[in-house]
């Protein structure tokens, strides 16, 4: 059977050459899938297991999946406070399998992901796992770019006004209709930056990105792609708009996680434990977890334009559950950003 994104033979010639350890031959199997960056499972002649990333297949944006990002930042980490894959092989040669990719250690952890990922875990594993990824984003948070070489990643200001500009540029250009509410959003938030500092930004900091053991520890944090320098408290504020509690009637920022069961800490229990770790001022987290809604919105009213348009072979019933989470996130953006001083 192929496998999509794989050239079995170049690759496994390519392996053996670079990665240390490794003898052929080699199995491939893909552990995750889609619009983001694929993972595949590498097992190679004696049942030694490493993991390899390259971007999608195709509707790949020049700007995005960038295999060399994330090998960077994992690379500068590896060795720090913050858990990563250990970093083994990059390879720049697209002729190899058809785009860049790295190769690293396979993290043998529990991804919390899903609404029913959490089912094996005690209800102490649970509240473990939340405190865990908060204290794991205050190390990350902690770490100086400068002193692991990332200090010329990107630019080192100007972080809000540069996500809300790419945001609303690609929204735009995306073909979504009905957007009138998101530049509204877009206009408050601009008027209302706040004072940011610098450090390490992951992007995505979540639980669904990260690997966790049994007992609730983070073991590693995966999916690099969108890491640059900015105000740290975007992450916090990422977290916060995804992380659901029961009762909620607001859905989260992303795809529903496991959190609203038993056990999970709640949302001012992570702040606090962030503001133990981290000893920064936290005022002004309501802007961010305000933006982080109107970012996903961007994000969502783009992918809903596809299926509209056709592209993803949808029926109606996805596009319109994804208007329907759209408008209630950025009524919630939009009341928020209002009520800030």
């Amino acid at each position: 059977m192929e496998l999509r994104g794989i050239e079995p033979e170049n690759t496994e010639r390519w392996l053996a050459e670079n990665v240390p350890g490794l003898r052929p031959p080699v199995t491939f199997s893909v552990v995750s899938g889609g619009r983001s960056n694929l993972t595949y499972r590498v097992v190679d002649a004696d049942g030694e297991v490493r993991a390899l990333r390259r971007p999608p297949t195709g509707g790949v944006l020049t700007t995005a999946h960038d295999m060399s990002r994330e090998w960077r930042f994992i690379s500068a980490l590896h060795g720090t406070s913050v858990p990563v894959p250990d970093p083994l092989a990059y390879c720049a040669d697209e002729s190899v399998t058809g785009a860049e990719f790295y190769v690293m250690g396979f993290v043998d952890g529990h991804v919390l992901a899903g609404p029913d990922s959490a089912e094996s875990f005690s209800a102490a594993a649970r509240r473990r796992a939340g405190l865990a990824t908060v204290e794991c984003m205050a190390a990350l948070h902690g770490v100086d770019p400068d002193s692991v070489g990332l200090g010329d990643v990107a630019r080192r200001d100007g972080y809000l006004e540069r996500q809300l500009r790419r945001w609303q540029r690609q929204v735009h250009q995306s073909g979504a209709p009905d957007l009138p509410l998101l530049d509204a959003v877009h206009d408050a938030l601009l008027a209302k930056v706040p004072r940011q500092e610098t450090g390490i930004v992951h992007g995505d900091f979540r639980p669904g990105n990260l690997s966790f053991s049994p007992d609730g520890e983070v073991l590693a944090v995966f999916d690099w792609e969108l890491a640059t320098l900015g105000e740290p408290l975007a992450d916090l504020g990422w977290l916060l708009a995804t992380w659901v509690e029961p009762g909620d009637e607001l859905p989260p920022a992303t795809a529903l996680g496991p959190t609203a069961e038993p056990g999970f800490p709640t949302r001012a229990e992570l702040i606090d434990r962030y503001v133990a770790l981290a000893g920064r001022d936290v005022s002004d987290l309501p802007y961010y977890v305000a933006f982080q809604r109107w970012r996903s919105c961007c994000i969502s009213a783009g992918v809903r334009a596809r299926y509209l348009a056709g592209v993803m072979g949808d029926d109606g019933y996805v596009a319109e559950a994804r208007a329907k989470n759209e408008l209630r996130q950025a009524e919630a953006a939009w009341q928020a950003v209002q009520e800030l001083s």
